[in-house]
C-alpha cells in the first residue's frame, strides 16, 4: 500500500512539474483575454477534457505501442528523460520550450476559432504535449493495474486543479506577480530536469541489464 502512494505521490509531482498549471495561467489568459466568462470557462473545460482523453490513452495503450513498433522499454525511458530534461532546462532558461508549447495564436475570433483554442494550443501541446504523454508511458509501461489507476487518477486531479487555476488565473496572476510566476516557473524546470535525469538513468541501467 505504501509502495502505491509512493507512486501516486511520484506521478502526480512529474505531471504538476511537466504541466506546470501555475505557468500556463499567463498563457491561458492571452489566449481568452478577449472572451467572455461563459467561453472562457467552456474552453478551460474542454481543453483539460481533451487533454485527459489523450493521456488516459496513451497510459493505456503504452505497452500496445512498444510491442507495434518494437520499442524497448529501456529506449523510451532514455528518450523520454532526454525530452522531460529538455523541457525543464528551457524552463530553468525561463524560455517556453518548443516541445511543450506552441508558438502561434489564433487571430479568428468567430465563436468557432474561440472554442478550436480549447484543442490547439491548450489541449495539444501546451497540456498534454510530448512531455506529458512520455511521463504517462514511462509510469505505466513496466507497472500493473494498480499503476494505470492512480496515473490516469493522478492526472485527473491535475486536471481538476489546473481548471481552477485557469478559471481564477487573472487573480493569481495580480496577486503572485510575473516575478514570482518566472521563479516558479525555474522552480518546476529544475524539478523535470532532475526527472528525466532519472528516467534517462534508468533507462540506461536497463539497457546496460538488458546487453549483460
Amino acid at each position: 500500500m505504501d509502495g502505491i502512494w509512493m507512486h501516486v505521490g511520484a506521478v502526480f509531482m512529474g505531471f504538476f512539474a511537466i504541466m506546470n498549471p501555475i505557468a500556463n495561467v499567463p498563457i491561458f489568459l492571452g489566449l481568452t483575454s478577449d472572451y467572455d466568462e461563459r467561453t472562457t470557462r467552456l474552453i478551460a473545460f474542454r481543453a483539460l477534457i481533451i487533454a485527459f482523453v489523450i493521456i488516459s490513452l496513451f497510459a493505456v495503450s503504452g505497452q500496445f505501442i512498444f510491442n507495434l513498433f518494437g520499442i524497448s522499454l529501456p529506449a523510451f525511458r532514455i528518450t523520454g528523460g532526454l525530452l522531460v530534461f529538455l523541457i525543464g532546462f528551457h524552463m530553468l532558461q525561463g524560455n517556453q520550450s518548443t516541445v511543450h508549447h506552441d508558438k502561434e495564436k489564433p487571430e479568428d475570433e468567430s465563436l468557432e476559432a474561440k472554442l478550436s483554442v480549447a484543442v490547439s494550443p491548450l489541449a495539444l501541446p501546451i497540456l498534454a504535449g510530448p512531455g506529458t504523454i512520455a511521463t504517462a508511458m514511462n509510469y505505466t509501461a513496466a507497472g500493473g493495474v494498480p499503476e494505470l489507476i492512480s496515473t490516469i487518477g493522478s492526472f485527473a486531479a491535475l486536471c481538476v486543479i489546473t481548471y481552477v487555476f485557469f478559471i481564477f488565473g487573472g487573480r493569481l496572476v495580480s496577486y503572485l506577480g510575473n516575478a514570482a510566476l518566472g521563479a516558479i516557473t525555474r522552480m518546476m524546470g529544475l524539478i523535470l530536469a532532475v526527472i528525466g535525469t532519472q528516467m534517462a538513468v534508468e533507462g540506461l541501467q536497463g539497457a546496460f541489464k538488458v546487453l549483460s
